[in-house]
């Protein structure tokens, strides 16, 4: 009897201990599984993603009217024709030491949300006036000389003596814009992003304007506001780099452009709608870290 008990005993021993250890085995592994890992993000679509942009771009601009004020004249020529100014393509589009001369965009984007990014914009455009073309005329002109260059109602403006008149350093447009962001491809080493969105800021130009023989006015200055609509294409390769196309169209209106060197009251105002298209490279990259 006494042999079956402790026979008994160990059995029931060996039973338990056995279960304790399948328990812990068990606790051991719930603990020590491995973290679901966090797959990187696609390329522009995730908060905290950063991009960064350099381009360059053509511009087309609608016909303006433009009005002058000054000591003894308050005149506007409407319809007047303008066009940009591209750089001869050469070095000067790749050495940094003259990238200002190029008509050039620059972007910095954050995504505040999942696929809306905040874009901060310069559009470095050009304007130039159409010197060979007559316009029309309307206002008073006391100085005789010029006064006399105004026939039948018109002016023609092929005579550099009445003006030249040029934003060429340039038309800067420095913009505020929101975008929202499409994944249209995402294989291993691609994607290929849409995006959509709306800008507004401020018109910064360098005028170089010359009226009626006076010394050239060339100076930057805060003469306006613009805004404008903007939508683009990006491929980006490798997760990391990108090529940028965009179009955007837009209006602006300049009421303080100063027209003489000096600080004289003399001053224009024009105001007309734009249109551009710009290509370039950039590379985005991840605030947030990720396994």
């Amino acid at each position: 009897m006494k042999k079956l008990l402790v026979v008994g005993l160990m059995m029931s021993g060996f039973a338990f201990g056995q279960i304790k250890q399948d328990t812990l085995d068990k606790e051991y592994k719930l603990e020590v599984a491995p973290k679901e890992k966090k797959q990187k993000p696609n390329p522009l679509s995730k908060k905290g993603q950063v991009f960064v942009f350099f381009g360059w771009n053509r511009g087309a601009f609608s016909n303006s009217d433009i009005h002058f004020t000054g000591n003894g004249y308050d005149f506007q020529l409407n319809n007047v024709q303008a066009r940009d100014k591209p750089t001869k393509f050469g070095i000067v589009y790749i050495d940094p030491s003259w990238f200002t001369v190029t008509q050039y965009n620059f972007r910095l984007g954050y995504f505040i949300k999942d696929n809306l990014a905040l874009v901060l914009g310069i559009d470095h455009m050009k304007y130039v006036m159409k010197q060979d073309q007559t316009v029309g005329f309307s206002g008073t002109i006391s100085d005789p000389k010029y006064a006399g260059m105004v026939q039948n109602g018109q002016v023609n403006l092929a005579d550099t003596q009445f003006l030249t008149f040029e934003h060429t350093d340039g038309l800067n447009y420095e913009n505020l814009g929101l975008e929202k962001y499409k994944n249209l491809i995402h294989k291993k080493n691609i994607d290929l992003v849409w995006s959509y969105g709306a800008g507004i800021g401020v018109m910064f130009p360098k005028s170089n304007i010359k009226l009626f023989g006076n010394e050239r006015s060339d100076r930057f200055h805060v003469a306006g506001m613009g805004t404008d609509l903007r939508t683009s294409l990006n491929m980006v390769f490798w997760k990391n780099w990108m090529i940028r196309a965009e179009a955007k169209a837009g209006y602006i209106n300049m009421w303080d452009i100063k027209t003489t060197l000096n600080n004289k009251p003399d001053k224009a105002r024009q105001d007309f709608v734009f249109g551009q298209v710009l290509a370039g490279v950039g590379y985005t990259f991840n605030t947030k870290k990720y396994n």
